[in-house]
């Protein structure tokens, strides 16, 4: 699994580089996502821009990395691409998921 990773402010921002988020990676996934909050990063922002595809095993992991930040960090979604989006919306993930149309807006949204 590849993310390139960038910071704004105290947000780390990962965009995912795979076009894919389905069972055959949904595992390390998950285990970078929370390997990113096992090093301290609270406040997290999932660039899914170049997500193409995401299935419920993909949406566990990222239920998961939820789980693994607690309540007292954050964890936003950015830049979904319809398809993925739409899956989203369809399983009411977009109810538990912050979700925005870049990663400057997700950053903005979070606590100070």
């Amino acid at each position: 699994m590849r993310f390139e990773e960038r910071r704004i402010a105290d947000v780390l921002v990962a965009k995912v580089l795979e076009s894919r988020i389905s069972a055959d990676v949904a595992l390390p996934f998950k285990q970078a996502l929370v390997e990113y909050v096992n090093k301290g990063n609270r406040r997290l922002v999932l660039d899914l821009s170049e997500v193409t595809f995401i299935d419920s095993s993909g949406l566990g992991a990222l239920i998961g990395s939820l789980k693994a930040i607690g309540d007292d960090g954050e964890l936003a979604l950015c830049s979904a691409r319809e398809t993925v989006a739409s899956m989203f919306k369809l399983t009411r993930m977009n109810k538990v998921f912050r979700m925005f149309s870049n990663p400057d807006d997700a950053v903005a949204a979070f606590s100070h």
